[in-house]
Parts: structure tokens; sequence; C-alpha cells
């Protein structure tokens, strides 16, 4: 019963951490276009590991430093935002399944490209094999 609690404040505190960043006054935080993917909280909800995304690699170290610096306005907004009895500690972790995703993607298309190469080739040396027994 308490992991049904656990998704839904998993889900709570994604809501408010993407309003919460658009607020971090961090040039850092601010100007990267930061998307929180997913909250992963602790049992007992002390911690929080944050899930986070920038588009945009040129600054991925400095918007890292960024949220670091501004975890403790974000937890305190968050305390406000939700009610609960402890509000937890949250660790930013950036979060490269998109970019590992579209990696594997293109792996696939090129496979894919490969295997229709191979096809063809083979269509044509089985149609000049059967030129050649006609004659």
């Amino acid at each position: 019963m308490a992991n049904y609690r656990t998704g839904r404040v998993n889900e709570e505190i994604m809501k408010a951490l993407a309003e919460i960043l658009r607020n971090v006054k961090d040039p850092r935080v601010s100007n990267a276009f930061v998307s929180v993917t997913a909250v992963d909280c602790s049992a007992d909800l002390k911690f929080a590991k944050i899930y986070y995304s920038v588009m945009g690699e040129r600054r991925k170290g400095d918007t890292q430093k960024g949220l670091e610096n501004a975890t403790g306005f974000v937890r305190t907004q968050l305390a406000r935002m939700l009610n609960l009895r402890i509000t937890p500690e949250l660790k930013f972790v950036a979060d490269d399944s998109m970019k590992h995703g579209a990696h594997i993607s293109s792996l696939m298309k090129q496979v894919e490209e490969e295997l229709a190469a191979a096809d063809a080739r083979e269509a044509a040396a089985a149609a000049e094999e059967g030129d050649h027994a006609d004659e």
C-alpha cells in the first residue's frame, strides 16, 4: 500500500518541480531548458532523486552545478507546495535516456538500410543467375 503512495508522491513532486524550476533565478538553470523526466523517492520519503534532461548539450555541467546550488530554494518551494511531513532531500541526476534512445534508433535504422542493401544484392545475383540458366 505504501508503494502506491510513493508513486503518487513522485508524480506530485515532478509536477511541482516543473513549476519551481521555471522560477529559479540562477542563469545556469533559467537559461537552459530543464525538464524533469522522473522522480524516485525512497520508501520513507526522506530522499528523492530528480532525473532531468537539458535541451542543448553545451552547458550540461553548468546546469548540474546550478541545480545543486538552487537545491535549498527548490526544497523550500517544494515544502510550501506539497503537504508532506518531511520534505525529501533532493539529488539531481542528469538523465541521458533520450540521447541513448536516439542512438539506438539510429543504429537500428543503419542495420535496416544494410539489410535492404543485402536483399537488393541477393535479388540482383538471383536474377543474374536466372539469366545464365536460360542460355
